[in-house]
């Protein structure tokens, strides 16, 4: 409870440090931050990368759909429009087929739930920061094609391992996500998973690790429920799973996921992504069955980082609502069969200084 309490009012500082200009605020003490970051740094290289690009997934999937009038689409409406933002989590770094990304794995469960085709445009970067998401949203909303009816982030470790203030971190996501909002966009965040899972670091480190990460992921679904985003709390990339099964839930790098790994994940945020359209058969009343929770928005992001593939929203006030949805399998793979390329797929090259994969 105690470290519940203190979590929830280190975020509240941060969140307020972001909001209103404040300088950076420490999450743990400097000496233990660097501790924590040169552990992941030589964990980083120990077991290297050298993963290559990720696959592109841009394009049409659910095409089966076309014309169908299920889910009161009329017979011939347009595609969702689902764009993807963040860093190689949402790129897919690690896997091999575009069919095994996560935003590739979300379009395909949106169109199957939606019935409908889905329209995916994921201009996330490996190694980005926060501070490339207000390049990437300009990627998704100017120029000629419309705006994302939804987009899915995620973001917040390279943060972290690179030192950015956990303020101006919270501040980049916030103007981003404001920036799409007054689009019309809604918006999913997955918040800063939980560098603690990476198996080079070892304790105490790996305490401090979680301990810095999940402060971040709190402060983080602080300062976007107030824009009317949700967020899914990666937390340790969705714990049993992958404490269970690290072989097989992370890729030959042992720091990104696997393409189960990835499924695993977007098996949490597919209902989250589902619900901000109304098109989950969940409402968004609590289920005590299922230990949901209306509480301030403080505890409520310290709740969710701790306990990943929990969904926070606003409710009303200086309230939010703590949920627990079920999982939905992702599709089989004939269904997240190759998109039809898009376009746009040409009108998105890499960045000349784009950021190294991490």
């Amino acid at each position: 409870m105690a470290q519940g309490v203190s979590r929830a009012r280190t975020a509240r500082r941060i969140a307020a440090g972001a909001a209103y200009g404040g300088g950076g605020l420490g999450l743990v003490g400097a000496a233990a931050v660097g501790l924590v970051l040169a552990e992941v740094q030589f964990a980083k290289r120990t077991v290297g990368t050298g993963l290559g690009d990720p696959p592109r997934a841009d394009g049409l999937y659910g095409s089966e759909f076309a014309g169908s009038a299920a889910a009161g689409a009329e017979p011939g409406q347009a595609p969702l429009r689902l764009g993807m933002m963040g860093d190689s989590t949402a790129a897919g770094l690690g896997v091999r087929r575009a069919r095994q990304t996560p935003a590739a794995l979300l379009a395909s469960g949106l169109a199957a739930v939606a019935e409908r085709p889905v329209e995916l445009r994921n201009v996330a970067v490996s190694g980005a920061m926060s501070d490339d998401l207000d390049r990437q949203a300009g990627l998704l909303l100017d120029g000629e094609p419309p705006p994302p009816d939804v987009c899915v982030i995620m973001i917040g470790a390279n943060d972290v391992t690179r030192r950015m203030p956990p303020t101006q971190s919270v501040r980049h996501l916030t103007s981003a996500v404001r920036r799409l909002r007054l689009a019309g966009t809604e918006v999913v965040v997955g918040t800063c998973p939980d560098l603690g899972t990476i198996e080079p670091v070892y304790q105490p480190l790996r305490w401090l690790a979680r301990r810095v990460s999940r402060q971040l992921a709190a402060a983080q679904t602080i300062g976007v429920v107030a824009l009317g985003a949700r967020t899914v709390s990666m937390g340790d990339l969705l714990g049993p799973e992958f404490a269970a099964n690290p072989r097989e839930m992370f890729g030959p790098d042992s720091y990104h996921p696997s393409a189960e790994g990835y499924a695993t994940a977007a098996m949490a945020v597919l209902p989250t992504l589902c619900a901000t359209l109304s098109l989950w058969p969940e409402s968004d009343r609590l289920e005590v069955a299922r230990n949901e929770d209306m509480l301030p928005v403080a505890k409520a992001a310290s709740a969710a980082a701790g306990q990943a593939g929990t969904e926070v929203t606003q409710a009303r006030g200086p309230w939010a609502l703590l949920k627990h949805r079920r999982r939905r399998r992702v599709p089989a793979e004939d269904l997240a069969a190759p998109p039809t390329p898009h376009p746009s797929d040409t009108a998105l090259p890499p960045r000349a200084d784009s950021p190294s994969a991490s």
